[in-house]
């Protein structure tokens, strides 16, 4: 049995509120019924009987009544403010796990936006566009007191709610497609924005602000060209409706003021039918008003449906013993995301506690895909990675990853302090932990260095600190808590020669420490400190073993392909030499 999606749950809790503000809705609108009643009363017995007290009395018990509708229209907001909050908190945490999920799959699949769907249908839940549809059903009873009034007052109401209704339906087939269009426009563009400013210094310095911008103004003015075409129908739809609505205002009372000289009428009905009708009709109207906000908030709802059904809750995982750091893949074979063709072909080696793997080969050749299904980033088209045995999608990614280390090629650091950026934003991280996590990573004395020490902001992605001081904060997170697993991704690319030497002294107190390392790199200082090679190319595994043995074995082959060289280069000079040499007979 398929388990119930989160969002299936959220809007099941939300029902139950659903149905409260309905019985509120349905006493609100009987007493939406004293501004007429009280003027019918108004006209009919107080202006022909001149009795005040009579007066006093209908407009105490008016005021009360309103006192009431006041304050179950309170209650009716507030009701819904807290089931959004609610709603919220039951979807926000999902919600958050799912955009992570899809941004491993489809990295440049804009999942992000999924939090802003939670928003869109929170606001509109909690908003006055739903209250309009709560309204909506006592249209009918409105009606039905205009009808009771005269057939020809009710008459000329429902028409009136009619064409009102027919805009409404009119407005949404003749902007649905324009701003679904405009929608779509907008996440692309939103998309490209985001991705491009993260290289500013990029386009400043090759001078591709220019094409870029005209690359971005085409992508935005598409997105205006939707909303200019959607806003122009509604606008002429919002427009009508304003007519209709002051012309029924005109019908109603001149066809009550007809009634009223035939004498089949009383004044006082003619303007109470007049208040019926603006109250039958405001409903409709607030819909109308509301329907771009109602047409987001389902958009929002269909791609919501969409990533919750596609992807489901993660399966609870047991907590499993502390593992020590023995790795093994096995047959590995992965694809980029999008992509048909292999990247990794049946990649197999292991590695055990406390050896330091050294990963390399030319550009292109895996590495960083291999990298990523170490860590459990990217799951695998075929064969596995196991830590201790168990393949990674086993573990709880939590658990796993108080046991793993991992500093990205590119290292992105989170919006808050250094402190926070090396713990991991853990709460319950102590201040001597982070100290010694930046003390074994050699960026302590680098940190004090820094205008709050470890109570600097880093900024947006780490850009207020330089790329190297990013990589010392990133390999001292990497080494937090000591994980039993710790793959760095060229972990020295930004070092200067400190640097390089910290980083060579945390790598082998991590290994002195029991701790394996996995390294992509081709500096020298680090492959002396490796036991093991792995050199990949084309996505295979050329060679696998003991750092020198497989060394040994490159320089072997080196020398019988130069010795090679020698051997072919006088046979393929010598008709050179022989017609250079030669003399022609005579």
């Amino acid at each position: 049995m398929k388990a119930t999606s989160p969002l299936k749950k959220a809007y099941g809790r939300f029902k139950a509120v659903i149905f409260a503000t309905v019985v509120f809705s349905f006493f609100s609108n009987l007493l939406m019924f004293i501004g007429p009643l009280y003027m019918l009363q108004v006209y009919d017995r107080v202006l022909a009987s001149r009795n005040e007290f009579t007066l006093l009395m209908i407009t105490g018990i008016a005021v009360a009544l309103l006192m009431t509708y006041g304050f179950l229209e309170f209650i009716r907001s507030k009701m819904l403010v807290r089931a959004g909050l609610e709603f919220d908190d039951m979807l926000a945490n999902p919600a958050f796990n799912r955009v992570v999920r899809k941004q491993l799959i489809a990295p440049n699949s804009g999942a992000h936006a999924t939090l802003q769907d939670v928003d869109r249908v929170r606001e509109f839940l909690t908003g006055q566009g739903i209250l309009a549809f709560f309204d909506a059903p006592w249209v009918p009873l409105f009606l039905a007191l205009c009808f009771a009034f005269h057939p020809w007052l009710g008459m000329v109401a429902t028409v009136g709610a009619l064409i009102i209704f027919a805009l409404a339906l009119t407005n949404e087939f003749a902007t649905r497609g324009l701003l679904q269009e405009a929608g779509t426009a907008n996440a692309g563009a939103s998309h490209f924005v985001s991705t491009t400013m993260q290289n500013a210094e990029v386009i400043r310095a090759l001078g591709m602000e220019k094409p870029l911008t005209n690359r971005w103004l085409k992508q935005h003015d598409e997105v205006l060209d939707a909303q200019a075409k959607a806003s122009g129908r509604a606008g002429a739809i919002m427009a009508s409706t304003k007519f209709v609505r002051m012309s029924l205002q005109i019908a109603i009372l001149g066809t009550g003021a007809y009634l009223a000289i035939l004498q089949q009428i009383s004044p006082g009905i003619m303007i109470a039918a007049s208040i019926v009708m603006g109250r039958a009709l405001a409903p409709v109207e607030q819909a109308v008003g509301q329907w771009k906000q109602f047409v987001a908030a389902r958009q929002a709802h269909k791609r919501l449906t969409d990533i919750f059904d596609i992807l489901g809750d993660e399966d609870e995982r047991m907590e499993l013993p502390a593992p020590k750091g023995n790795l093994v893949v096995q047959s590995l074979v992965a694809t980029a995301p999008g992509s048909k063709g292999a990247i990794l072909k049946n990649v197999s080696f292991n590695v055990a506690q406390g050896e330091v793997l050294a990963v390399i080969g030319p550009s292109g050749s895996g590495k960083s895909t291999l990298v990523r299904h170490l860590v459990g980033a990217s799951q695998p088209n075929s064969g596995a990675v196991r830590l201790e045995g168990t393949e990674l999608h086993h573990w709880d990614s939590t658990q796993l990853g108080r046991y793993m280390g991992y500093m990205p090629q590119d290292v992105k650091l989170f919006r808050g302090t250094v402190a926070e950026n090396i713990s991991r934003f853990a709460e319950d991280a102590a201040d001597k932990e982070i100290v010694a996590a930046a003390t074994l990573a050699g960026a302590h004395e680098m940190i004090a260095t820094l205008g709050n020490g470890y109570d600097t902001d880093v900024g947006d992605g780490g850009n207020g600190l330089s790329g190297g001081q990013r990589q010392r904060v990133g390999l001292a997170r990497a080494v937090f808590r000591e994980p039993s697993l710790i793959v760095l991704d060229e972990p020295n690319s930004n070092l200067d020669a400190q640097g390089e030497q910290a980083l060579a002294a945390c790598i082998q107190e991590m290994k002195r420490r029991g701790k394996t390392v996995v390294l992509v790199t081709h500096k020298t200082n680090l492959l002396a400190l490796s036991d093991k090679v792995l050199m990949l190319v084309n996505g295979a595994v050329e060679k696998f073993g003991p750092t020198r043995e497989v060394f040994a074995e490159v320089q072997q082959a080196k020398a019988q392909q130069e010795q090679q060289q020698k051997r072919d280069a006088p046979a393929a000079a010598s008709p050179a030499v022989v017609s250079m040499t030669d003399k022609p007979r005579s």
